[in-house]
């Protein structure tokens, strides 16, 4: 089994190489259209997906509501899940960082040069080529501002990733082919029963988190742990008595949670 993260620029030709390399290699291409489905599976609702893209949120949203930081937990809980079965190419929301500790993971940069990405965006958008070139600048703009919201990190950190390709010069098979014998190679290993283990975790605590930001809930120090495959912890200090009560109502639902155990302390009215 072979799990690939491919971050790429647009204009790149990145999506042609990764439909070569995942029909190669018998495995699924993990783009926008298809995490979205993954996240509905998921019983993700389509309004909890609007924020599921590479852009850093306004700064008004920011400065007035937690959603950005709801949204980055719901993406991360997607990613994970479609890592879950240790197969496939996923393109893009920061995968490469958020499976950068999963050494069964192969971490991919796609990028071009400008002149080559205006090209392409002109033959495949029909756009003018100053279009096409305010396009490629606001898209990097987006990605970067993303990135160093979301991780506080650069995306084209070199370090980041296993394998660099510009299909300018080689062309988009060769360099589909170049990683595919990367992927192949005997240090790329497949995940194993504990890396699995480890993503479905990260799944749903993702998952849970989101779901407490969305709450609204007053907190301090609130963490969710998976102690057991089916079963969230949730500790910290909480404000609302209530909100002890609402809490496993709500992470109770989340599918794959079957128990929810509660380790938190009410701070008494007047003391916040």
């Amino acid at each position: 089994m072979t799990l690939i993260t491919m971050t790429h620029t647009i204009g790149s030709d990145a999506m042609t190489i990764a439909r070569t390399v995942a029909d190669s290699l018998n495995v699924e291409v993990y783009g926008d259209a298809r995490l979205k489905e993954e996240a509905l599976r998921m019983g993700l609702h389509p309004d909890q997906l609007r924020g599921f893209e590479e852009k850093p949120p306004d700064w008004i949203e920011n400065l007035w509501s937690r959603k950005p930081e709801m949204y980055h937990k719901l993406m991360e809980s997607v990613i994970y899940e479609a890592a879950r079965l240790g197969q496939g190419v996923i393109i893009g929301h920061g995968s490469q960082i958020l499976l950068h500790d999963f050494g069964c993971a192969m971490h991919v940069l796609v990028t071009a040069q400008e002149e080559s990405r205006i090209q392409r965006l002109v033959a495949e958008l029909a756009l003018s080529r100053e279009a096409a070139r305010k396009l490629i600048r606001r898209s990097d703009n987006q990605k970067r501002g993303f990135f160093r919201y979301a991780f506080h990190k650069d995306w084209d950190d070199p370090t980041l990733y296993d394998v660099c390709v510009n299909p300018d010069k080689m062309g988009s098979e060769q360099a589909a082919q170049l990683i595919m014998d990367a992927a192949r190679s005997p240090g790329v290993k497949a995940c194993g029963a504990l890396a699995l283990d480890a993503l479905e975790r990260h799944s749903k605590t993702s998952r849970i988190q989101a779901s407490l930001m969305e709450m609204g809930i007053r907190h301090f120090g609130l963490r969710v742990d998976m102690p057991e495959k089916d079963v969230a912890l949730i500790s910290g200090v909480l404000y609302q008595p209530e909100d002890k009560v609402r809490i496993p109502v709500v992470v109770g639902k989340i599918p794959g949670v079957e128990k929810v155990q509660m380790d938190v302390t009410l701070v008494p009215a007047g003391y916040d």
